[in-house]
């Protein structure tokens, strides 16, 4: 029987034999495509040797329900990670790692997608894991009455009823358009999609009823949440027999907690706030490269930023390698104007990086009718860094004419019901917001970008991004990828709705005593090789 992978493979192989591509690409995308050989390289970590008693963790307070169908805050990432598994794991090199899943395949045109599930599994009540909890989870996830944070990643890939179980072990996924990389949907990528038994109605927070290492032992909301290993693990062992998480309402908190040595690990430290965690000889910083960015938006479809000469204008004026070196003290790459961070294996590297250019940002505002400037309202969060960032813009553009008033809101006030009418994030004429890591650019291609997307603050609509960002995505090759993120880029650079002039690394914080933590760059934990020297 003909198998649907062979050509994506044959690519692939060529790929690396010619040496177009490097180890890293290469187990990346054999992984993605269910390739058994290069799979082994990203197996679990045998169990540590030995055991730790506890380790103790500082975080931010949960923002809301730790409910796994709508979480979106880091805090509540971070909890559900310690019970909950996904289909797949995606590691710090962007690979994926089997988790749940044993392994996945996709038909002739990545269409569909049919995944094998681990037996042997039990979640935290003694039931079961069968695929049909994996189809329930997938499906209520993609079901818009549920109010899913997983709906920006699903939308135009999986809609609800698109997974079914087709036996105890296996999990088919028809999804609404080709997809070359949906596997990352089902992963840790899309953190939302823990799997849950097939009749989860909500109330997470009594039990956290998972089938990870660790299973709920108290949780306090506001306060503190404290876990135990799970003896009934399908996989290793938990090395730590408790971990307990304390929640603070401020990073200066959690920065004084640390140097107090009142704890083992910090889950996310920004550099704007932890400075003086980051030279400190007695703790051990974990960075992480990430995609993460904060994203400056500008109106196409209204007032002056509907020129895009204005808009590549104020792009030409920041200076981005002064932003990685000072604002982030270098643990930032340089970003290009669209989401394709250079740490994605599709990203074309050969597209030219933009870079400061007042001379031709001034020559952009004449030509487009506004050589001595214009007015304007930046809108943005009080979040880590943005309210500087705000600044250093405001600064910038006032050397090509523009005068930038600032106003700086509560999270709660920018992003308001997160809907076009009802939210400064999504209507203002010039805006920043935050935005996580994600192991493949597809979700911001499509919510932030795409027409109907629905955080699409730009109001950024062209057809030929469209047709190009439904190319990539359905392209199962890392060569075709390439090629279409490349026209992406291009087109991106021409048209700037958005302005990403960096990507930040993931800083994680611990004890020097401690040993085997492995944060993710979206928030999630993991412990379970956790050690106390």
């Amino acid at each position: 029987m003909h198998d649907p992978r062979s050509a994506a493979e044959s690519d692939l192989l060529e790929a690396w034999r010619s040496a177009r591509i490097g180890r890293r690409d290469f187990l990346r995308c054999a992984a993605l495509l269910g390739m058994a050989g290069p799979l082994a390289a990203c197996s679990r970590a045998p169990p540590v040797a030995g055991g730790s008693g506890l380790i103790t963790v500082g975080m931010p307070v949960p923002a809301g329900l730790i409910d796994p169908l709508t979480v979106g805050d880091t805090g509540g990432v971070c909890l559900l990670s310690q019970c909950g598994e996904y289909l797949a794991v995606s590691d710090p090199d962007l690979r994926l790692a089997p988790q749940l899943a044993l392994s996945w395949r996709p038909n002739e045109d990545g269409s569909v997608w049919t995944f094998q599930i681990r037996s042997g599994v039990k979640f935290h009540d003694g039931r079961t894991l069968t695929a049909h909890d994996v189809a329930a989870t997938m499906n209520r996830l993609a079901d818009p009455a549920n109010g899913s944070v997983a709906l920006s990643a699903f939308a135009g890939a999986l809609s609800k009823g698109g997974a079914r179980a087709l036996d105890a072990g296996t999990v088919e996924f028809r999804l609404d358009a080709p997809n070359g990389t949906f596997p990352y949907l089902v992963s840790s990528d899309n953190f939302n999609a823990i799997i849950l038994p097939a009749d989860y109605d909500g109330g997470y927070e009594r039990d956290f009823n998972g089938t990870g290492p660790f299973r709920l032992e108290r949780y306090v909301p506001k306060a503190r949440a404290s876990f135990v290993r799970n003896t009934d693990y399908w996989g290793a062992k938990a090395n730590p027999e408790r971990v307990l998480f304390s929640f603070y309402d401020s990073i200066q908190a959690q920065v004084l907690a640390m140097q107090g040595e009142q704890l083992d690990v910090l889950l996310h430290v920004p550099v704007q706030g932890g400075q003086g965690l980051l030279a400190d000889p007695r703790l051990n910083i974990v960075a992480l490269p990430s995609s993460a960015h904060e994203q400056v938006h500008m109106r196409t479809d209204q007032g002056r930023f509907a020129d895009k000469r204005v808009r590549r204008a104020v792009a030409l004026a920041l200076n981005r390698e002064n932003l990685v070196r000072g604002m982030f003290r270098g643990r930032a790459a340089l970003g290009n104007d669209s989401p394709f961070a250079r740490l994605f294996p599709a990203t074309d590297p050969d597209v030219p990086q933009r870079r400061l250019d007042l001379t031709e940002a001034k020559e952009l505002m004449a030509a487009a009718g506004v050589p001595n400037g214009f007015q304007a309202t930046l809108t943005t969060e009080r979040y880590q860094e943005l309210p500087d960032y705000a600044v250093v813009i405001q600064n910038a553009v006032r050397k090509i004419g523009i005068d930038l008033t600032l106003n700086v809101e509560d999270q709660s006030a920018y992003y308001g019901r997160a809907v076009f009418g009802s939210s400064d994030w999504l209507d203002s004429q010039m805006g920043i917001e935050d935005y996580g890591h994600r192991g493949v650019p597809n979700t911001l291609l499509t919510a932030s970008l795409g027409s109907r997307g629905a955080f699409n603050a730009a109001h950024f609509k062209n057809p030929e991004f469209d047709n190009l960002a439904a190319s990539y995505i359905a392209a199962l090759d890392l060569s075709t990828q390439r090629a279409y993120a490349g026209r992406i880029q291009r087109l991106l650079l021409e048209e700037t709705p958005v302005v990403i002039a960096y990507f930040y690394d993931w800083l994680s914080v611990t004890a020097k005593h401690v040993s085997g933590v492995r944060p993710g760059a979206n928030g999630q934990l993991s412990l379970a090789e956790a050690r106390v020297a």
